[in-house]
């Protein structure tokens, strides 16, 4: 209850969006490959190029990219539990994801401008889910703790490195691909757990600055069977305060 008023934990229609951004990834990649045909090596090969001009699965992927960001920004909408920052940085994930299917790749080499979106977005992404937790507050939900946070975006990191290796390293076998799509799904996975870690609170909680003064858990105080917000008079209507003066 806040001031009286019941308050749900998440909106319903954010799990949605949640649920769909790592199906729409995967889904997408996996049908782009399919009509790609056998020459394609998931492995070894990115998935931009399914998403090059004139390629086969070329509009799979991009409806794919354009769903993915319209998610992503969906539950930067609707997610108040996390603070502004972080909200900031996921809308700006799905922005990026959005920006792709403008400039997509090429077919064979590389592009700077595609490089430089797909980078932006990454970062972006990898970072919400330190700028989206609480500053130690136990209050909140698991994964908007500064532990599970910090340790999420350092599997996306670390994810990240592997892949730039595999693109610059010599020899063979390279595996940019599979490095890309672990960095990837890990990226579309964390918001649906953080989604689901806010849902599965035992009480409803609030970032600092996004409604709150304080964040955390918001409370009221029951007296005289009505609820009154902290700090509020809280004398019954019609009842008088005994005087002080003797």
């Amino acid at each position: 209850m806040f001031y009286g008023f019941p308050m749900r934990k998440v909106p319903w229609w954010i799990v949605v969006p949640a649920s769909a951004a790592p199906v729409l990834l995967v889904g997408g990649w996996w049908v782009a490959q399919l009509l790609q045909g056998p020459r394609y090596d998931p492995v070894t090969t990115s998935i931009s190029v399914l998403g090059a001009y004139g390629a086969p699965g070329y509009w799979v992927l991009t409806g794919a990219l354009l769903a993915l960001g319209a998610c992503y920004l969906a539950i930067a909408a609707g997610l108040r539990q996390a603070a502004t920052a972080g909200r900031v940085a996921l809308g700006g994930g799905g922005a990026a994801s959005l920006a792709l299917t403008l400039v997509p790749a090429p077919s064979s080499g590389g592009s700077l401008h595609h490089g430089a979106i797909a980078a932006v977005g990454f970062v972006l992404l990898a970072l919400w889910p330190v700028f989206a937790a609480g500053r130690g507050d136990r209050a909140a939900p698991w994964a908007l703790r500064p532990g599970p946070a910090a340790a999420a975006s350092a599997l996306m990191w670390v994810g990240a490195a592997w892949f730039w290796i595999e693109l610059h390293r010599d020899g063979v076998p390279r595996l940019p691909g599979a490095a890309e799509r672990v960095v990837t799904l890990a990226q579309a996975l964390w918001p649906l757990l953080v989604v689901l870690s806010c849902a599965r609170a035992p009480r409803p909680y609030t970032a600092a600055g996004d409604g709150g003064r304080e964040g955390g858990v918001r409370r009221t105080v029951r007296l005289g069977g009505s609820a009154h917000p902290p700090g509020a008079d809280s004398s019954a209507p019609g009842r008088t305060r005994p005087s002080s003066r003797s």
